[in-house]
């Protein structure tokens, strides 16, 4: 059964004073009532303002995870060991940066622009996952960013298809969809290399101990130190928090490392029966902070490299800008002598 929409009917007003309150609280209640009803909200729809900036900084932060995730494998294209690696990481790659497109093109309808956006990202003003300014020195890194990396990313975004604002979570699904190759591609190719040499499975595990405990950083802080959290969830944007998505991460990672042969690095890692989850070591905390606030290993570097892209790419969008002026003006010339 379709619920029935509960947008209210009829051209745009602007009131003026006591009737403008009475509108807004109107507005509120309807927003209010489209939420409690699992339905979405979209562009054109009355928002707060605290629900709209803090999309506009989830989603752009996504997106900004995604196009500098492009960089610790796009070292590796060329490195791959062979030709179908090559072709198989240099199209994992392009993903990441059609997903930070769509992402961008998801936030533009909140009211930023993607020139903005850009901006406060080589700026330095922008933050995106602290899993990017990590090393990658091995050709194992590859597969455990795959595996442990984009099967995080899994499990944090596979419930942001249910996001409450609608160009969000349509913009996930396909997203989540590439995600899943992602995956499996990280997973064969450390199985691959567990099944080689004794030097090429350490390879495997020293990448695993490399990238186990950022990706279970990747689900952000505890939820008793999460200030955005609860406040996403009432607006049902998040649905789960953020110590629940690494539960359900690591319960997806024993029986994996199992089949593939390698050792999660946690001593303490065990399932508590009473709780009914697995007990972990406490995160290095101050670490995830560290990184986060600019001051990881490849930070600068990540940084760095996306200036001198954007730098770089100034000559093609302004071609692209000069282009469309020159089609624009044609079919403005073209609808003038048709009129004519």
């Amino acid at each position: 059964m379709i619920a029935p929409d509960l947008r209210s009917v009829g051209g745009p007003v602007e009131p003026q004073g006591p009737v403008a309150l009475e509108r807004d609280d109107e507005a509120q209640a309807t927003f209010d009532a489209l939420i409690a009803a699992e339905q979405r909200i979209e562009p054109r729809d009355w928002m707060p303002d605290a629900y709209r900036k803090t999309l506009i900084r989830q989603i752009s932060q996504h997106a900004h995870s995604e196009i500098i995730g492009m960089q610790p494998e796009g070292n590796w294209i060329t490195r791959a060991p062979s030709l179908k690696r090559k072709a198989i990481l240099m199209a994992k790659v392009q993903d990441e940066a059609g997903h930070g497109l769509y992402l961008y093109s998801a936030a533009q309808t909140l009211g930023i622009t993607r020139d903005e956006m850009t901006q406060q990202l080589i700026d330095g003003k922008a933050k995106y996952s602290s899993i990017f300014n990590y090393p990658t020195p091995t050709w194992a890194d590859m597969g455990a960013i795959g595996w442990l990396v984009d099967g995080a990313a899994i499990c944090n975004q596979v419930p942001l298809c249910r996001a409450s604002y609608g160009p969000y979570g349509r913009a996930m699904v396909r997203v989540c969809k590439e995600e899943s190759f992602h995956q499996r591609q990280g997973f064969e190719i450390l199985l691959t290399l567990m099944q080689g040499t004794p030097a090429q499975r350490q390879m495997a595990q020293d990448a695993v101990n490399r990238w186990y405990w950022p990706s279970l950083m990747m689900f952000g802080p505890p939820d008793d130190s999460s200030p955005n959290s609860a406040q996403s969830m009432a607006w049902k944007i998040k649905r789960f928090s953020n110590d629940e998505l690494r539960q359900r991460f690591v319960s997806m990672l024993v029986p994996q490392a199992e089949i593939l042969g390698v050792t999660l690095p946690d001593p303490e890692l065990r399932w508590d029966d009473d709780a009914q989850e697995w007990h972990m070591s406490e995160i290095d905390w101050p670490e995830f902070f560290e990184v986060l606030a600019g001051r990881g290993p490849m930070n600068s570097v990540r940084l760095q490299n996306r200036r001198a892209a954007h730098d770089d790419g100034a000559w093609v969008r302004e071609a692209a800008a000069e282009y469309a002026r020159k089609q624009e003006e044609r079919s403005l010339s073209l609808l003038n002598g048709a009129v004519a």
